[in-house]
């Protein structure tokens, strides 16, 4: 019923357009109404955000794969350390395999899933979220060897981008490197802690087993993290050029526990998020970006939804400061600060961080913007900020902006979620995506080779890198197309996953609004 409610929302082609609907759009266009063309098919990117994290799998592909110009790679992975790596994702455009970031992507699926999962059901994707979910944490079991050793990363960054080929023919570097007591990684070991717990929620209903099993590994790299204290990437240094962690430990052992509190409830960890709330800059942080290198303004906005449980009462001073400090970082996203420290923003609206991979900080703020605009409606409050009160209307239809940006209503008119929309970036930097697919080119492709014939091609990838959010225009909104511009073109897994639990909520709106007045939906819509 709700797919066909969806069918009804079309784009001003007139392709399949009812007469009446093409006739409205005419009418507007004539009085020059900007909302037409505006209408977008949330549940379609809903669809090809989740089958963006198939092209990135790693390891022996199941039989139930999507993209099928993907093969089986790193199927040694480990071997040299004697440990199976094989699986997990590829963070980006290369072929290595970074423990953090995977980590991050994983728990913004989970958070997703655990915000939006009756959205995300309606709309037929739970199974795929789930199993996005899942290929990243049975990685993560595997790395988790013994109780402190975790296995932050395979192959090497330099050796890897200096050849563009294939992960199916793949000749560089395989290079396991770990974090363990004597070389600790606590960020690291507080990401993959906060992605296993919220992975957990994901699958106590549907698999009680497994998610007391992520439950297990991730109060024990907790543990692990906050007894041998430390930064990753001054243990595992071949990170530093790529993730490394400016922004120190301590938010992600207040992120990981926690998650370990909403997974287990448990005092011991909320008490930890409260006594380490000063010290480790919990309510010390006020932050207007969220991304994999810096949690506060995530566990700063879960942090808040505690207040409105009485349970929460006898720590409520603390948490009222974590919610000041969220408060902060919405109010930054809606310009409403007024000492100035807002996030900038593109002509065309966009929220605009930094050059490369901006992206990123939009997905992120768009999540976080639509879950504290929920908890805002549920607990009938309004947000604070120097410019006045806001509502959680406000803050809705300004992660929507983002989300529609996004899918094309920018001067660009492009869509940067690949295969979204009739235009989109067509040479994303990505090495499997920019050379003919393995399963109809055999013939091997050596490590320079990829770059003297296909990197340099001016035609687009013969694979479309369907869900891919790429890393968009510049602070004028422009954008070049090219596979060497890896700065706007290359996506990450990290884009991405932040978008489903957003799109998910956006989508059931859009249906309920169907269901109200149909027609009025169609005339804003157009």
């Amino acid at each position: 019923m709700e797919e066909e409610k969806r069918k009804k929302l079309h784009h001003c082609g007139a392709q399949n357009i009812p007469r009446f609907t093409i006739s409205w759009c005419l009418l507007l266009s004539i009085f020059a109404v900007p909302a037409c063309a505006r209408a977008f098919d949330y549940a379609d990117a809903l669809t090809k955000s989740l089958l963006y994290f198939e092209s990135q799998r790693s390891g022996r592909l199941p039989y139930n794969q999507r993209v099928t110009w993907r093969d089986h790679s790193g199927l040694t992975d480990g071997l040299e350390q004697g440990v199976d790596l094989v699986g997990g994702y590829y963070d980006a455009g290369d072929h290595v395999k970074f423990g953090l970031p995977m980590a991050f992507t994983v728990t913004m699926l989970s958070w997703g899933v655990t915000e939006y999962r009756q959205q995300i059901a309606v709309a037929g994707e739970l199974e795929h979220a789930m199993e996005a979910i899942k290929w990243g944490t049975d990685y993560f079991i595997k790395a988790h060897t013994s109780p402190n050793v975790l296995w932050a990363e395979v192959g090497d960054g330099d050796t890897d981008h200096y050849c563009w080929q294939r992960p199916e023919d793949m000749t560089t570097s395989r290079q396991a490197y770990k974090i363990d007591k004597d070389n600790p990684g606590s960020d690291l070991a507080g990401e993959t802690a906060a992605a296993m717990a919220a992975a957990s929620m994901v699958f106590k209903q549907t698999n009680p087993h497994y998610s007391h099993l992520l439950l297990h590994h991730a109060q024990q790299l907790f543990e692990f993290g906050d007894e041998y204290r430390g930064k990753y990437d001054a243990s595992v240094e071949e990170v530093k050029s790529y993730y490394a962690s400016v922004s120190g430990y301590m938010d992600e052992l207040l992120w990981a526990a926690l998650w370990l509190y909403k997974a287990t409830d448990k005092e011991e960890y909320l008490r930890y998020v409260v006594d380490k709330a000063d010290s480790f800059g919990g309510i010390g942080w006020a932050i207007t970006e969220f991304s994999w290198e810096v949690k506060y303004a995530g566990l700063q906005v879960i942090a808040s939804k505690l207040l409105a449980e009485k349970k929460h009462k006898e720590h409520a001073h603390v948490l009222e400061q974590y919610r000041s400090k969220a408060e902060y970082y919405i109010c930054s996203c809606l310009d409403k600060n007024i000492n100035g420290s807002n996030v900038e923003r593109t002509p065309g609206g966009l929220l605009y961080v930094r050059q490369w991979n901006n992206m990123q900080y939009v997905s992120t703020a768009a999540f976080l913007l639509t879950v504290y605009s929920d908890f805002l409606q549920s607990s009938s409050q309004k947000l604070r900020c120097h410019g006045g009160m806001v509502g959680h209307e406000e803050i809705l239809d300004f992660a929507k902006s983002q989300i529609d940006y996004i899918l094309g209503s920018n001067p660009m008119n492009m869509s940067y979620l690949a295969g979204y929309g009739s235009n989109y970036p067509t040479r994303v930097h990505h090495r499997a995506a920019s050379i003919v697919s393995y399963r109809e080119s055999k013939g091997f492709i050596g490590c320079t080779q990829g770059y003297d014939y296909w990197y340099s091609r001016l035609k687009p990838n013969p694979n479309v890198l369907v869900g891919a959010l790429v890393g968009g225009p510049d602070l004028q909104d422009d954008f070049v197309d090219r596979r060497s511009n890896y700065m706007q073109t290359e996506a990450c897994t990290y884009n991405t996953a932040p978008l489903v639990g957003v799109l998910a909520k956006l989508l059931q709106l859009q249906d309920q609004n169907l269901d109200q007045n149909p027609t009025s939906l169609l005339l804003a819509s157009y």
